[in-house]
């Protein structure tokens, strides 16, 4: 593997074998040795409908695969936090796309960042330079405070977005680091969610993302799509390189996608294939085909 290129893994599955190609999935990327240890694990679902619908939402057997594997590598503090948004519920959500038995078989603890006993939010002052969220909140940018010092796991799916065009680990920051306001971002949502990965880098132990493409959505996502099934699994410690990838997977140039390029061009991630390293049952040639 080359030094200077991001790493991301991309795994073949089935429906008999979906939680052992997780473990593969997750040691090919390095998920263990991205993640610091003796810390709370965030894992950060994607509820883009509270109703069960094949792509628009994470999977129960991603958050099984994903769970089993940090409790074999040694992380046992492990937390799902979810949000809410103007058309959703996330508690039935989490009903609906069945990821209640999953939290219930490991005894996960469920957190709601809209829910002040749960957790606070705090103004942010980010260390790097911002490109529309200090424009945006001139009064400050507010974030939970959970999120501080901890790992974050972002378990998104790979699907088409009526604001970004594509949609997978990038956006997943979107509802876990700001509030209902952020609708006000949606004229630059892609500014925006180069903002929110600085501040990402800025204040989480670590950042891995785990995105489900067994049935990839298609069409005005994240809800109104065609599922087409993949049956693939790709994770990453590079939010920008695997975005790219799945990116390109559904048919578009990574580059030509605002939010990955200027993620690459401000020096947060990997938006180039020809500097990304496909591992596992896929290789960078055949993403660029």
């Amino acid at each position: 593997m080359s030094s200077n290129k991001a790493i991301v893994a991309a795994v073949r599955t089935t429906p008999e074998t979906v939680i052992e190609d997780y473990a593969r999935l997750l040691d090919l990327a390095g998920m263990k040795q991205t993640l610091k240890p003796n810390t709370t694990t965030i894992l950060k679902n994607n509820i883009s409908w509270h109703k069960l619908y094949p792509s628009a939402n994470t999977t129960p057997w991603q958050i099984e695969g994903v769970t089993k594997k940090l409790k074999q590598d040694g992380f046992d503090d492990i937390v799902v936090v979810e949000n809410r948004t103007v058309v959703t519920d996330a508690k039935q959500g989490e009903f609906l796309n069945n990821f209640k038995p999953v939290h219930d078989k490991f005894g996960l603890p469920v957190k709601y960042n809209f829910n002040p006993n749960d957790m606070r939010w705090v103004t942010y002052e980010p260390k790097g330079p911002m490109l529309v969220l200090d424009k945006i909140f001139p009064k400050g940018i507010r974030i939970p405070s959970y999120f501080f010092d901890r790992n974050v796991v972002h378990l998104p799916t790979v699907k088409t977005h009526i604001y970004t065009d594509y949609t997978c680990a990038l956006k997943n920051a979107f509802g876990a680091l700001l509030d209902k306001s952020r609708h006000y971002c949606h004229p630059q949502i892609h500014e925006t969610l180069v903002d929110l990965l600085r501040i990402q880098h800025e204040i989480q132990a670590s950042t891995f993302a785990v995105a489900d493409a067994t049935t990839a959505g298609s069409g005005p996502g994240p809800r109104t799509m065609t599922p087409v099934v993949k049956n693939l699994l790709l994770a990453s410690s590079d939010q920008v390189a695997i975005d790219a990838v799945a990116a390109k997977l559904v048919g578009m140039d990574p580059m030509s996608i605002p939010c990955i390029r200027l993620s690459h061009e401000g020096g947060l991630g990997k938006g180039r294939i020809d500097e990304i390293e496909i591992v596992g049952d896929m290789d960078t040639a055949e993403v660029k085909r």
